[in-house]
């Protein structure tokens, strides 16, 4: 009798097999649902009921709310982005660059929100809201909203402009000083370059959850911030419509798409003039 071989490839099937059924089945009922409608004549479950149609796309641009709705996502997940790198930044650089002892408790302290409930350290900047004033005030539902993100998501910015930062070659700062230049030209013409794939990372980290980061619109925007996670909740939780749900995900899943082959060109030229990054 022979004995039965392991591969090593064999580890794979149990992954695959998840894959399959908890990512592409979820994402082929999407894609069906999106290019498909219901009879209105007919109200059933039967997926053999239903009538290819573009019907559900055209609905969806052909409404004023839903094109403003994601002119606000990404509206709010570029703003998002550049106050995040602006105020990460100078932290990751400091901590990188200092001599401190204790700078990794110091880092750790920076990244502790990330291992708390998204849900409840929204809740937790709306009461601090609530109790400074701002959160009664309708005018500052789109202020409340940045602050919220910016507050859930500034660790994720932190954490790879550190890795980047911590790793420079101190041999090249070196260098530019030796050359004559100043710190200023050291920063922006050095530093900054020699960072990029740490900024395209933390701009991927950042900005595509954004865009689908309903949960903080929903509870700091005081039900005035509507984003385009908000409508396809709407869709599967309120309206019970699968079909028009699912083609706004297919159009969001789309623009993040778009998003990340814009972002991962950039790190990637980074990389081949650079020789290293963190793709």
């Amino acid at each position: 009798m022979k004995a039965l071989k392991f591969s090593r490839k064999n580890l794979g099937i149990p992954y695959a097999a998840f894959i399959a059924m908890f990512v592409v089945l979820p994402l082929l009922l999407i894609v069906l649902y999106a290019f498909t409608v219901e009879p209105r004549e007919l109200v059933t479950n039967d997926v053999s009921e239903f009538v290819f149609s573009f019907d559900n796309f055209t609905a969806f641009f052909g409404s004023s709310a839903n094109i403003r709705a994601i002119y606000i996502s990404f509206g709010l997940a570029i703003i998002t982005t550049v106050i995040c790198l602006v105020v990460a930044y100078p932290i990751a650089y400091i901590l990188a660059r200092s001599r401190l002892k204790f700078k990794n408790v110091i880092l750790m302290l920076f990244i502790l929100p990330m291992w708390i409930n998204f849900v409840l350290r929204t809740a937790a900047m709306k009461e601090l809201l609530f109790k400074i004033g701002m959160y009664s005030s309708n005018k500052l539902s789109m202020v409340n909203t940045v602050i919220g993100m910016v507050y859930d998501y500034l660790p994720f910015t932190i954490l790879p402009l550190y890795t980047v930062l911590i790793k420079l070659d101190k041999n090249m700062l070196e260098a530019s000083a030796d050359l004559g230049a100043t710190g200023f030209q050291t920063f922006f013409k050095v530093i900054v370059p020699l960072s990029a794939p740490g900024i395209v990372s933390a701009i991927t980290m950042v900005l595509l959850p954004t865009t689908t980061s309903y949960v903080v619109s929903d509870t700091l925007g005081n039900g005035n911030v509507t984003i385009i996670g908000k409508l396809i909740e709407d869709q599967f939780s309120t309206m019970f419509d699968w079909h028009a749900g699912s083609a706004i995900a297919m159009i969001l899943l789309v623009l993040i798409f778009i998003t990340m082959f814009i972002t991962r060109k950039f790190s990637d030229e980074e990389v081949n003039t650079r020789g290293g990054g963190l793709w």
